[in-house]
C-alpha cells in the first residue's frame, strides 16, 4: 500500500526550528520527486520545497528559501524539510507529496513549477499532513 506519513511537527516559539519527517513505503524514491507543501487557516496551499530523489537536486521557494532545508534519505526511505527561524507566518498544516519523474517532462524536468506555480504537475500521492504551530 502506497503511503507518506508526516511528523516533527509541533508548537515552537519564533526563531525557533523543527525538523519534520515524511516517511514513504509502497513504492520507490528514486523514480519521484518528494515535495512539500503548506496550508495556512483560510488560506490556499503552497509549495514549499521539493527534492528529486534520483540526482538530488532541489528547489525552495523565495519565501523560506534562506530558513528551510529539504533532504532525503533513500535507505530509509525518509523525506526531511529542516526549518530554522521559524516566524509566525511559517504556521500551518505541512503536507508531503510524490510526483514520479514521468510527470515532469512537460515542465522539461524544472522544479520550479512543482512549488511555485499553480499549475504544478498533478502529484501522485499525499500525506495526511502536520501541524506547525509558531506563536509566542
Amino acid at each position: 500500500q502506497v503511503q507518506l506519513v508526516e511528523s516533527g511537527g509541533g508548537a515552537v516559539q519564533p526563531g525557533g526550528s523543527l525538523r519534520l519527517s515524511c516517511a514513504a513505503s509502497g513504492f520507490d524514491l528514486k523514480y519521484y520527486t518528494i515535495a512539500w507543501f503548506r496550508q495556512a487557516p483560510g488560506k490556499e496551499r503552497e509549495g514549499v520545497s521539493c527534492i528529486n530523489n534520483s540526482d538530488g537536486k532541489t528547489y525552495t521557494t523565495d519565501s523560506v528559501k534562506d530558513r528551510f532545508t529539504i533532504s532525503s534519505d533513500n535507505a530509509k526511505n525518509m523525506v526531511y524539510l529542516q526549518m530554522n527561524s521559524l516566524m509566525v507566518e511559517d504556521t500551518a498544516t505541512y503536507y508531503c507529496a510524490a510526483v514520479h519523474v514521468s510527470h515532469l517532462l512537460p515542465f522539461n524536468f524544472n522544479l520550479r513549477p512543482i512549488v511555485d506555480d499553480p499549475a504544478r504537475p498533478h502529484m501522485n500521492y499525499w500525506g495526511r499532513g502536520t501541524l506547525v504551530t509558531v506563536s509566542s
